[in-house]
């Protein structure tokens, strides 16, 4: 049986939600498919990295030792195409991120396999892989097979699936590969995290978003204080950050950080571009307040108001102060 093949993701000694994420939507993959479910853990250290992978539906967790704890593109495409020829797995998971694209590509390419980035949903119809991921910038969603295919290697969104809750009860079998033929090819130099942020949309319950009716950056602290008196992570969309009013961390979206955590999303000035909605795929509840009723938020939205944004913010902080 063919079963399928994930490559978990994981930074600073820990395992990232992706990793978990994907096991998920494996999971839901596994009776239809066939065959087990396998996830490879690639690392210098990788005893606590292989137990936390053993989460429900897992079968067997793989610990490939590798020569550093650095991140190496090449040692990651060599170790899973090696691992897909011995093991014929019918799918093989990697995560949309910075890591996945550096590898995810050049793996379906030297295995000849069918290859979809930015995979947020999967079917399976009469047996075969039915994908939908993002198309021209995220500007529409688009459907794709692999007809031909024993094996299809995906990219899938983060925040987009779910993780099984609960351990599972998977064999732990450790791999030592000769990765002798890659020395000297690259050398890490040093990693450089993010700038810290004052804010973390992916865990905020309660957002409050502004887009381009904000008009200019002298007005941002009008909704910043809003935000603040209500409780609310403020957040921003992506022309607001590409402007330089809010940093990067503030911003939801596909290019910025998902909102997987919020129940309730305030949308002021905000139209709703592609990008943006899936950022929010996981809200439960959206308000959308735009004065133009044709905005695409208000497709998305639970409740709207074609209000304008200053005069509601003005209401407000007469109704809270």
């Amino acid at each position: 049986m063919p079963g399928i093949l994930i490559v978990a993701e994981h930074m600073d000694g820990a395992l990232r939600d992706i990793t978990g994420e994907m096991i998920g939507a494996a999971a839901e993959l596994k009776d239809p498919l066939g065959g087990p479910l396998v996830v490879a853990v690639i690392g210098d250290d990788n005893e606590s990295l292989a137990g936390a992978a053993n989460l429900a539906g897992v079968d067997e967790v793989l610990s490939i030792a590798a020569p550093s704890a650095h991140f190496d593109a090449a040692l990651y495409e060599e170790a899973v195409c090696t691992l897909a020829e011995e093991r014929t797995p019918g799918a093989i998971l990697i995560a949309h991120s910075a890591a996945g694209m550096a590898f995810g590509a050049a793996v379906a390419a030297r295995l000849g396999s069918g290859f979809a980035s930015d995979v947020f949903d999967i079917q399976i119809e009469s047996g075969d892989i039915i994908v939908t991921r993002g198309s021209y910038g995220g500007k529409v969603n688009m459907e794709l097979g692999f007809p031909g295919k024993s094996c299809v290697t995906l990219m899938l969104r983060g925040a987009t699936f779910q993780a099984p809750e609960g351990a599972g009860s998977a064999t732990i079998t450790a791999l030592t590969p000769d990765f002798s033929a890659l020395a000297g090819q690259s050398a890490h130099l040093e990693y450089q995290p993010a700038p810290p942020a004052d804010v973390d949309i992916a865990k905020a319950e309660f957002i409050i978003s502004v887009g381009r009716a904000v008009q200019d950056d002298k007005n941002i602290p009008i909704f910043a204080g809003l935000a603040e008196r209500l409780g609310a992570t403020f957040g921003c969309s992506r022309p607001v950050a590409d402007s330089g009013w809010l940093p990067k961390a503030h911003q939801v979206g596909q290019s910025g950080t998902i909102a997987s955590s919020c129940k309730l999303y305030i949308a002021l000035g905000i139209s709703g571009a592609v990008q943006h909605l899936a950022g929010m795929k996981h809200v439960e509840t959206i308000i959308a307040v735009n004065t133009d009723a044709n905005a695409p938020m208000f497709n998305v939205a639970h409740y709207g108001a074609t209000v304008d944004i200053f005069e509601l913010a003005e209401a407000l902080e007469k109704e809270f102060n």
